[in-house]
């Protein structure tokens, strides 16, 4: 699988205490403050005790297919002083693709081998700008998987290995990114009923001057790849688009960020969010 890594964050700061406080700040801050919290769950589990005060400070909305669960799970697993943020990330939230991107940063191909998470960093045209649609409709990624065929012909997997294949030269150089790059018939058309308005935005933001386009992971959330002159119209056209359909939403333009996981003295993490996936 593949991600790339964006400029909206997740902060996590974990210090001891005399019982478990968790603290939520901005996106997803209306999740329940206990130990059912994600980073409390992380943070138990890596400090083996619930004696925690934790707060989470994220940027990163929340069930719209952009990677905020993995986000906050590398922060928490950094912040209450995992070894492998990566591995704790990966088995908490179950997607290896964007823990991988929130502690690599840029764009990475990761994979489990042998019971390891695999991360390799691959070329980005660091150019490249990325506009998100974000309709303030949530949508787990489980139910998104419900509606997903058992089984896929092989000719439908062979054509979304080829375009996998442009895309993957499309993003390591924006001059060979071509619009058939992020064409799919695995899930987005699948997807698309639960999302109604999503085939005219991607259709909006290709019009208007994005390389290319498609979903964020499952969704609902719409990614335009597209050069940094175009992006402030690709914008201003989605956001007209989003207007025009009723969808409540935002549209934000995001540059790829190549740190990935910080850890400031205090021990507190700061991993990258995910919003792309090929």
């Amino acid at each position: 699988m593949l991600a790339v890594a964006l400029d909206r964050y997740v902060e996590v700061d974990v210090e001891p205490a005399t019982r478990l406080v968790v603290r939520s700040e901005g996106e997803g801050s209306e999740v329940s403050d206990d130990s059912s919290h994600l980073a409390a769950r992380v943070a138990i589990d890596v400090a083996g005790t619930d004696r925690l005060a934790i707060t989470v400070r994220s940027q990163v909305p929340v069930a719209r297919g952009l990677g905020s669960s993995a986000a906050l799970a590398a922060a928490a697993a950094a912040a209450s002083g995992a070894k492998d943020p990566l591995a704790v990330a990966a088995y908490m939230d179950g997607h290896a693709d964007n823990a991988a991107a929130s502690t690599v940063g840029g764009l990475v191909a990761a994979a489990r081998i042998k019971n390891a998470i695999r991360a390799i960093r691959l070329p980005l045209d660091v150019s490249l700008v990325f506009v998100v649609i974000v309709p303030d409709v949530a949508l787990s990624t489980t139910r998104a998987r419900q509606l997903l065929p058992p089984e896929v012909s092989r000719e439908s997997a062979a054509f979304n290995l080829s375009r996998l294949a442009l895309l993957l030269a499309g993003l390591a150089d924006s001059r060979l990114l071509e619009p058939e790059a992020t064409e799919d018939r695995l899930h987005q058309d699948y997807r698309s009923p639960l999302f109604p308005a999503a085939p005219r935005l991607l259709a909006t933001m290709a019009a208007s001057g994005a390389l290319a386009v498609c979903w964020s992971g499952a969704g609902p959330s719409l990614l335009g790849i597209c050069r940094g002159t175009e992006a402030h119209t690709v914008r201003s056209a989605a956001a007209a688009g989003l207007a025009e359909s009723d969808v409540p939403g935002d549209v934000l333009v995001l540059h790829p960020d190549l740190h990935g996981l910080v850890v400031d003295r205090e021990g507190s993490g700061r991993p990258l969010d995910v919003r792309a996936r090929g």
